[in-house]
């Protein structure tokens, strides 16, 4: 008489609890993590027991489902799916509880009973994460072409500032040169000194602009050597305020630079670069603060770090371009609207003093970001940029001195 089948549903209930703890103990170190997990399980036990007594896959779908859904955007980004490889561990888990628990016979009962279940499970999921990661992908394809399309714009924006910016001081020079010579022709005996003082201008502008360049080309090829020298940062705050006090007189402006905690502390810097990073900033913040607003230099000690920070109650930042401001090719405004001196009310220039000031920050070890409720040029709601400079109190090669010094005296 042939041997009546023991019912699939009596099987699982005698192999549950092995199964679950040993999943548990696979894929969750943590104890806490493990208890969550272990309810994560027993929902899926109890679904499975539903399954395969009514033969109906349909019953795993929701919790198939909600695990396939909360693989991360890290799991997208590398391509890892993450309930694919869970489902394949639960099965060969499934398969030794089964040869630890079950005779031969109920163990073979159970997996025929299960494997189809699984293997739905496993269609189900890769599916859904196949999918999943198309539409991610796409939508990754799309952000890179729109950012492709905003560099490329950004780019011809660039050449036609940088091009205006190039012509001017050229335009300059070959006018006040063409009436020297004018005047070296007819004999006219006149002084020649004003005609001198524009060329150099002319002269002065035109390297200022090449210097830019030069500057993002090393620093996008990391060649922006650094020299490393101690320097108090109040040093260089008292010269930025002399060599600003004509321009922010001019524009009827404030410029409040203040003493703060740190300020005169001696730390190792490149400070012709430091001092070039706050210019930067400071012109920056001249240029979009309308005539008689108001610009405050202040600071801060923090753990590792002297923060700076320049204040203007200037026509603001919106906030989509707070992050693009410090690229190459970031925001460079409308060409007609350039005004021919760098420090005139949105005046002129090619828009590298941002994105240096950021590779000479970074270059030390430090970083710039800046804070502003949006562009408005009637309420003038300014911005606030933060400059975070390492304190370090001595160079790489006072450190190697050191240490050589204290393996000497061991010897």
């Amino acid at each position: 008489m042939p041997r009546k089948p023991e019912p699939i549903q009596k099987i699982l209930v005698k192999i549950r609890p092995v199964w679950i703890q040993l999943v548990g103990e696979e894929l969750a170190q943590d104890a806490e993590m493990r208890a969550s997990l272990n309810e994560q399980l027993e929902r899926f036990f109890d679904l499975l027991i539903q399954t395969a007594h009514s033969g109906d896959t349909a019953w795993m779908d929701s919790v198939l489902l909600d695990w396939a859904k909360s693989s991360t955007e890290t799991n997208l980004e590398t391509g890892v799916y993450q309930v694919t490889f869970l489902l394949n561990r639960m099965m060969a888990l499934m398969i030794q509880a089964a040869k630890e628990t079950l005779t031969k016979q109920q163990a073979l009962d159970l997996l025929a009973a299960v494997f189809p279940i699984f293997t739905y499970g496993l269609g189900v999921v890769a599916r859904y994460e196949m999918e999943t990661r198309v539409a991610y992908i796409s939508s990754e394809m799309e952000k890179a072409q729109k950012q492709l399309a905003r560099v490329d714009r950004s780019k011809s924006a660039f050449i036609s500032v940088a091009a205006h910016e190039l012509k001017t001081p050229l335009t300059l020079i070959d006018g006040y040169a063409s009436m020297m010579e004018d005047m070296l022709r007819e004999g006219k005996g006149l002084p020649l000194d004003s005609l001198l003082a524009g060329m150099r201008s002319g002269i002065q502008r035109l390297r200022s602009i090449v210097d830019d360049m030069l500057d993002v080309s090393m620093i996008d090829n990391n060649l922006l050597n650094l020299n490393i020298q101690p320097i108090q940062l109040d040093t260089l705050l008292e010269i930025l305020a002399r060599d600003f006090h004509s321009t922010v007189q001019r524009r009827r402006q404030t410029l409040e630079i203040r003493h703060f905690e740190g300020s005169d502390q001696w730390i190792y810097v490149d400070s012709a670069r430091i001092l070039q990073a706050i210019r930067n900033i400071l012109e920056n913040a001249v240029k979009y603060t309308p005539d008689g607003g108001k610009i405050i230099v202040d600071g801060r000690t923090l753990p590792g770090f002297i923060e700076v920070t320049v204040q203007d109650t200037g026509i603001g930042i919106s906030l989509e371009n707070q992050s693009v401001i410090f690229e190459k090719f970031g925001q460079l405004g409308r060409l007609e609207l350039h005004s021919t001196g760098k420090t005139k009310f949105k005046g002129g220039g090619a828009g590298l003093g941002l994105p240096i000031a950021r590779g000479i920050l970074e270059a030390h070890g430090g970083s710039i970001w800046v804070e502003s409720e949006g562009c408005d040029e009637e309420k003038c709601p300014g911005s606030t940029f933060h400059l975070l400079i390492p304190i370090r109190t001595e160079t790489a090669e006072t450190k190697m001195k050191r240490l050589f010094d204290e393996l000497e005296k061991k010897e």
